[in-house]
């Protein structure tokens, strides 16, 4: 049951909001929280029952030990059992269908494995009891209400893409009793939110999609993709998950907001970023958040050295690569190392020119390296979405003209003095189902895309007032979308 579908914007959404506020207005919080965990069960249930089972015990069981890593005796030697076991289950579910495949093939075994299928939300909610577990320890801490903290976990806006939250910024949250009663400044404000984040997935990134994936199927395939093509699917998908990403975002924090319920912020305008490591803190806001604060820190951050400082950042973005991937190749390690590498380059770039005093003006920062920053991005992702690194290694080359130049002949009618270089075709199927109209519907959306993300404020930069002016608009043009444009794509987050 996605977010945009119409069983959710017009069935269970009306429900749920219907049964927690009816059961706050007769003065049972209790109740109204045990409704909401059971609603957010039932939605992730929808996805797959056998999933409910894996939520369940890591839910019972990190409630356990967060209890006796923050009560009880032994504290450190529980709280070490408590991040392997929940590291090891996720290593498991994300890793073990390729570490048998490899084993098998090595050894010759002709084992009969059964896939192993990831359960919806894994990482995002594993990553979140992680952190409490040590928030637990430090503070010698730990929620006594099994359903504020099984409410903490499976709120159904950030169970399966986020935000990772902190039990600081929830669990209060619960105890206020303003949050059982329907509020008009919520609503005049989780809904804007809501539509605006709809728009951004059914008008923006899915049709993006719809026009690139055939040109990522047929790298996958074996075609080489010409430069225009190569250009296009990479720019195209650099758009399509910023926009997919934030508008589940916007979407998740829209929604917890008609419920009283605040969520942190977790995407602002990276594409409005000056260097690699802006837009790592822009982007995903509350998972670079843990990475920093549960990783980078621990390992010694800049505490001991420069020198040890760069390794730690490699570190951690070799982790943060992992933790996207699916164990299906290398693409998310080598997507981790190779960031890993450019934010170090950005460190020693950085310091260098702190060291001697070097200010390069407004030029670079507000033109060059926003350029920079950006491409760099949009390299990076191509192995974000290519199926393997040979495939990724196929479309850089493409981008840089290795594989030729080709547009349709009705293109080039129109720019004849590319005939020099550029080879006619009667279509160009791997992208925009390869018509004039389909590439300037593509181009359309693309200029739409730039202009957003580069020059406009975000949702959380424009004032309630602005927020709700843009309101009808756009839940004209996302209910449109949402309803009648078929079945409804899945977020590109999903998958991890």
């Amino acid at each position: 049951m996605l977010f945009n579908s119409f069983e959710f914007i017009c069935v269970f959404l009306p429900l749920t909001l219907a049964g927690f506020f009816l059961l706050g207005w007769r003065q049972l919080p209790r109740l109204a929280v045990a409704w909401l965990i059971l609603a957010s069960l039932f939605y992730y249930a929808w996805w797959s029952l056998w999933q409910i089972g894996v939520l369940a015990a890591s839910v019972f069981g990190n409630y356990f030990l967060a209890r006796r890593v923050g009560l009880g005796e032994h504290r450190k030697a529980w709280l070490v059992f408590g991040i392997v076991a929940n590291v090891s289950a996720l290593l498991f579910f994300k890793y073990a269908n390729p570490a048998y495949g490899h084993v098998d093939r090595w050894l010759d075994l002709g084992w009969n494995w059964h896939h192993v299928i990831m359960p919806l939300g894994l990482s995002f909610y594993t990553f979140q009891q992680v952190a409490y577990l040590v928030d637990a320890y430090r503070t010698r801490e730990s929620e006594r209400s099994f359903l504020n903290y099984c409410l903490f976990v499976t709120f159904f806006p950030q169970l399966i893409i986020g935000p990772i939250v902190h039990h600081r910024e929830m669990l209060p949250q619960f105890a206020d009793d303003c949050v059982f009663r329907p509020s008009l400044a919520n609503f005049n404000a989780g809904l804007p939110i809501f539509f605006l984040g709809l728009f951004k997935k059914v008008a923006i990134a899915d049709p993006i999609g719809r026009y690139i994936d055939p040109a990522f199927a047929a790298s996958a395939a074996g075609d080489s993709l010409t430069l225009f093509e190569a250009w296009a699917a990479a720019l195209g998908y650099t758009f399509q998950l910023y926009f997919d990403f934030s508008g589940y975002a916007d979407m998740s924090i829209g929604i917890a907001r008609l419920f009283g319920i605040h969520l942190p912020h977790n995407f602002d305008s990276p594409y409005q970023s000056r260097s690699m490591a802006e837009l790592w803190r822009r982007w995903h806001m509350t998972l670079m958040r843990f990475m920093r604060d549960y990783i980078y820190i621990p390992l010694g951050g800049s505490r001991r050295g420069p020198a040890r400082q760069q390794v730690n950042l490699l570190i951690t973005m070799i982790l943060c690569g992992l933790w996207h991937g699916d164990g299906a190749g290398w693409t998310f390690f080598v997507f981790g190392l190779l960031h890993g590498i450019v934010l170090v380059g950005n460190n020693l770039w950085s310091r260098w020119r702190e060291v001697n005093g070097i200010a390069l003006g407004r030029w670079w920062d507000d033109g060059v390296a926003r350029v920079l920053t950006f491409l760099t991005w949009c390299f990076g992702l191509v192995l974000f979405r290519a199926s393997t690194v040979g495939s990724a290694t196929d479309i850089w080359k493409g981008m840089f003209g290795f594989n030729g130049a080709a547009l349709p002949d009705q293109v080039l009618a129109f720019l004849p003095f590319l005939h020099g270089w550029v080879e006619p075709l009667r279509q160009m199927p791997n992208l925009a189902k390869g018509t004039v109209l389909g590439l300037t519907e593509f181009a359309t959306l693309m200029l739409l895309s730039a202009v957003l993300a580069f020059f406009c404020r975000n949702l959380h930069q424009l004032s309630s007032r602005q927020r709700v002016l843009l309101l009808m608009p756009t839940f004209a043009f996302a209910i449109q979308g949402a309803l009648f444009a078929g079945v409804p794509a899945q977020f590109l987050y999903f998958q991890f």
